[in-house]
């Protein structure tokens, strides 16, 4: 075939063997076509090198779109700072075929910031939506107003239990609890484990490990039903606390030698970890931060659960994109990220 703008509907559907309106139904949309015929045109059109020229004719067609990205704000080294390199890695596919990407972050431990962001993020009209809920209350009122506009959303990280998502991209959040309480016990006799959480908002709305956190109790529940849990709470802003908190903790409970968090905050713990070593203490975390990563290297930590969090905005980014301009439904709903498991023994091939 020549250039690729010589390229027409009729080559398509000489190519499929299909019909010239068939072929038209599925580059703009326009009604039902059966699953065998969609997937005739569409590897067709690669075959063809057609597709920029559908982008472009439908972008034509429906204006401007743009991909709206709701996130925390991102600390140097943090989970979110790694999420949100997965936008510059979407970018460098959907921008090419004219999709903007705005990013609007919010105070993940202040309700009021996660308010406002999702009102400048409705004002700039999105097509589409990927975000990372926090506030389980306002995450439900700003999920209403995008279908009320007919706005397609996709969740990251962590999703609320409700069905009008376009799509899901991260770890079984329950399953990677039990997974964790796997990890930290394995199988050996465990009489106490220390859980260590984030202080945040008073009503306790901003928690996306709750899920997580049930996982891991019913493991423990099922596997070491007299096996005592114990929680702290620490202020992740404020090392003079974290050393308090922990240090008060050891007091009373010199013998406990399993501790787990389950967000990408292990590294907080390291400096008191560090400065009490224990060779028989188990400490398990998520997600591979290079503090983390580095705190697994030197054995003061002895797992983390990863789950490529730039991954999972680079995906969603792209599946809105899909769908804002051929109306192309993910092939499920719920795309769950492999849960790595990464050791000492294997920290530096990751």
């Amino acid at each position: 075939m020549a250039a690729t703008e010589k390229i027409t509907i009729m080559d398509i559907a000489r190519r499929t063997g299909l019909s010239k309106g068939t072929v038209d139904r599925v580059l703009h949309n326009r009604g039902e076509v059966s699953k065998k015929s969609y997937a005739k045109v569409m590897e067709a059109i690669q075959e063809l090198g057609y597709e920029p020229n559908v982008f472009a004719s439908l972008l034509a067609k429906g204006g401007k779109v743009l991909v709206a990205v709701l996130i925390p704000e991102s600390e140097h080294g943090s989970f979110w700072e790694l999420a949100a390199s997965g936008i510059a890695q979407a970018a460098e596919s959907v921008t090419a075929v004219g999709i903007d990407i705005v990013h609007f972050e919010y105070d993940q431990y202040d309700i009021e910031s996660f308010r406002k962001a999702s009102a400048r993020m409705l004002d700039a009209h999105p097509s589409g939506v990927v975000m990372a809920p926090m506030f389980q209350g306002e995450t439900e009122v700003l999920t209403e107003a995008l279908q009320e506009q007919g706005i397609p959303y996709c969740f990251i990280d962590s999703k609320p239990d409700t069905n009008g998502y376009l799509s899901y991209f991260g770890m079984p959040l329950y399953k990677s609890g039990y997974l964790c309480a796997d990890q930290l016990t394995g199988g050996h006799d465990v009489s106490a484990v220390l859980i260590v959480r984030i202080r945040r908002d008073r009503f306790r709305q901003s928690d996306p490990t709750v899920n997580r956190r049930a996982g891991f109790l019913d493991y423990m529940m099922e596997n070491y039903p007299d096996c005592r849990i114990d929680n702290v709470f620490i202020q992740p802003n404020d090392p003079d606390d974290i050393d308090s908190a922990l240090s008060a903790y050891f007091r009373l409970h010199p013998d406990v030698r399993h501790v787990v968090m389950f967000n990408s905050r292990i590294h907080l713990l390291v400096p008191y970890l560090e400065r009490h070593p224990d060779p028989e203490r188990r400490v398990v975390g998520f997600d591979n931060l290079k503090a983390n990563m580095d705190a697994l290297r030197s054995g003061t930590v002895s797992v983390l659960i990863g789950q490529r969090p730039d991954e999972q905005v680079r995906l969603a980014i792209e599946t809105l994109a899909e769908y804002a301009i051929r109306g192309k439904q993910p092939q499920k709903k719920d795309h769950f990220m492999h849960m790595d498991i990464l050791t000492p023994f294997n920290v530096e091939d990751y």
